[in-house]
């Protein structure tokens, strides 16, 4: 079966049972600072399941197209990819909203859209759902609805990191899951929102939400009988291309790469993203220069638009949007490519540099290079481990000229056994700037910290006496929903219903200064997830956190997990005042403040 076949079938299938289907939002969220790109199906609903009441329908459908880079690294595998499609089916406010619903129905229709609709063998799927954990009573509701589906042979009871959802942050949605799984793979994730956090707990909610997701390239993979998701015909016509125009064979893993770094720059310049420094811009950059690096050790060169076109070809009735900025695509592609290239050419004269020399004391050539070099070139000009070692075996390669035999096989032992110390010197480099990345990323792609100078990081730390300060004045319900800041100001994003009056902004201020007067010190220490929230330490955001996390007191006053830059206490922030205060979005404030 067709990917776009399967698509419309999700699609008809759902409005048949009263959804209505809506278009694919942009990749670039609207009013929605807390991500980058849209992740997924339910993003741009999610003032719904807070606010029901503002949803014109209580049901929706949509095929969503999401771009996530938490996984960059992984990229070539069978499954991971940068770009891919969420179908999904979403209802908002039961039992209090009209026509909405719940469990009943959203694992009905799972079923019958799975085993009639698309005709899977019902012996090839299994289900999962809540078994109840850490406070929360095992999801029964689901697993008696389950048991009444003819047919399904297995139903797996699994935990709260299998079958739960959760931001984990204060007044945030929550609540169990059930899976369907063909062939041992998840295919199908249904969330039942029908908790609220606060105070640690998870508490039942007033209004309860669904939101599935399905991965429309993981179903092709099964519709289509292939072992992974490179082989459908979403891939396949890029991958042909990719394989055409190169004149080196290379490993399998790179090929995938270039297809879904491509295919991911496509849209991401179609809905108005160009190549920068900062940002999602950045983001784009990063996926091209990627895509050029792969390409070069296939022998590929000024190939991006060609492989786009494949891209554009395949999604042009879905999506029009890409083949309507084909020649902005074409050209914003082109000039990243022209620039890096010229970037790569620098590279390869550093790597020049390093013509061996032959050391008569051990009778053997030396390099005079080691793994961090080989990393700084790479950081410096984009020049991956594989190509630099490719180059030194052609340099090494002249020096074999004239050796004679017998010493030949001893030095080329030699030379391997340095290589593979370089890489895993390179590796060791790597495994730290991965680290200081996740950390730095914590503020630059989570926290929307443009920039983290000394007035930077003063405001960042003013973020906190302002989430504080507007928890005791307002109430418990205000958690960040998103900021931005830079030198000059701060942008913060929180979840409160209405417009704060002259006299609350005021008392804020107050607040906020009066613990400025103090000087209370700003006190880091790192703990894991857990101890962070049992010390009542406020989470920002969905974030994907690591072991261990930050957590950042200011006296006691404010407690929460951050890993941006801050200040040592708060007597060097000077005199905080709020500018302006107005709606960001359904259910979400916006003040803008400075430091004086």
């Amino acid at each position: 079966m067709a990917s776009k076949e399967i698509r419309r079938k999700f699609l008809e299938f759902m409005e048949s049972k009263g959804h209505k289907i809506a278009p694919s939002s942009s990749l670039v969220p609207e009013n929605d600072p807390s991500v980058l790109f849209t992740t997924a199906g339910m993003q741009q609903f999610k003032q719904y399941y807070l606010n029901p009441g503002v949803a014109k329908n209580s049901r929706i459908a949509t095929s969503q197209k999401c771009v996530r880079t938490v996984d960059i690294d992984e990229v070539g595998d069978s499954t991971h990819l940068t770009f891919f499609e969420m179908l999904g089916n979403f209802s908002f406010g039961y039992p209090n909203k009209e026509n909405s619903y719940f469990k009943k129905e959203t694992i009905e229709y799972a079923w019958e859209f799975l085993t009639e609709e698309l005709g899977v063998d019902r012996t090839r799927i299994y289900a999962t759902y809540f078994k109840g954990e850490k406070g929360v009573p095992e999801d029964k509701e689901s697993l008696e609805l389950l048991k009444t589906i003819k047919g399904l042979k297995e139903i797996k009871p699994q935990g709260f990191e299998d079958n739960f959802w959760s931001l984990g942050t204060e007044n945030s949605p929550g609540g169990p899951t059930v899976e369907f799984y063909i062939d041992e793979i998840e295919i199908w994730n249904c969330v039942f929102n029908e908790y609220v956090f606060r105070n640690g707990k998870y508490e039942p909610a007033e209004n309860k939400g669904v939101d599935t997701g399905m991965g429309l390239e993981r179903l092709a993979t099964i519709m289509q009988g292939k072992d992974n998701v490179y082989e459908t015909d979403l891939f396949t016509p890029i991958i042909k291309k990719i394989e055409l125009l190169a004149t080196k064979s290379g490993v399998v893993a790179n090929v995938r790469i270039i297809a879904d770094h491509i295919k991911a720059s496509v849209f991401i310049i179609a809905d108005g993203v160009v190549p920068s420094n900062v940002g999602r811009g950045y983001v784009l950059r990063r996926l091209i220069r990627r895509a050029v690096r792969y390409g070069k050790l296939l022998g590929i060169v000024f190939f991006t638009s060609k492989i786009a076109e494949s891209v554009i070809e395949i999604y042009k009735d879905v999506y029009p949007e890409i083949k309507k900025n084909k020649e902005k695509i074409f050209g914003e592609l082109g000039k990243e490519e022209e620039k890096f290239g010229k970037t790569l050419e620098k590279g390869l004269q550093e790597i020049i540099k390093f013509e061996p020399k032959f050391n008569e004391a051990t009778g053997f050539l030396e390099f005079g290079i080691n793994g961090q070099a080989l990393f700084d070139i790479y950081q410096t000009y984009g020049f991956p481990l594989e190509m630099s070692l490719e180059e030194l075996d052609k340099i090494y390669s002249k020096h074999e000229i004239g050796i004679p035999a017998d010493f030949k096989e001893d030095l080329k032992k030699w030379f391997e056994e340095e290589k593979e110390k370089w890489k895993n010197q390179f590796q060791e480099e790597l495994k730290k700037h991965q680290k200081l990345s996740k950390t730095a990323s914590a503020g630059m792609f989570k926290g929307g910290l443009a920039d983290s100078g000394e007035e930077a990081a003063k405001l960042h730390t003013a973020t906190h006496l302002l989430q504080a300060a507007l928890r005791e004045v307002l109430g418990e319900h205000v958690t960040q929903k998103g900021s931005n800041i830079t030198a000059e100001r701060l942008r913060f994003d929180f979840s409160h219903p209405e417009k704060l009056t002259d006299e609350q902004k005021k008392k804020v201020e107050e607040i906020v200064n009066e613990k400025i007067k103090e000087n209370l010190p700003v006190v880091c220490e790192e703990m894991s997830v857990e101890e962070a929230k049992e010390k009542g330490a406020l989470g920002v955001f969905d974030e994907k956190y690591g072991d261990k996390v930050k957590v950042y007191s200011i006296g006691d006053f404010s407690k929460e997990i951050c890993g941006g830059p801050h200040i040592k206490s708060t007597g060097e922030l000077g005199h905080f005042e709020i500018k302006k205060e107005e709606a960001s979005s359904a259910g979400i404030r916006r003040i803008k403040s400075v430091l004086e």
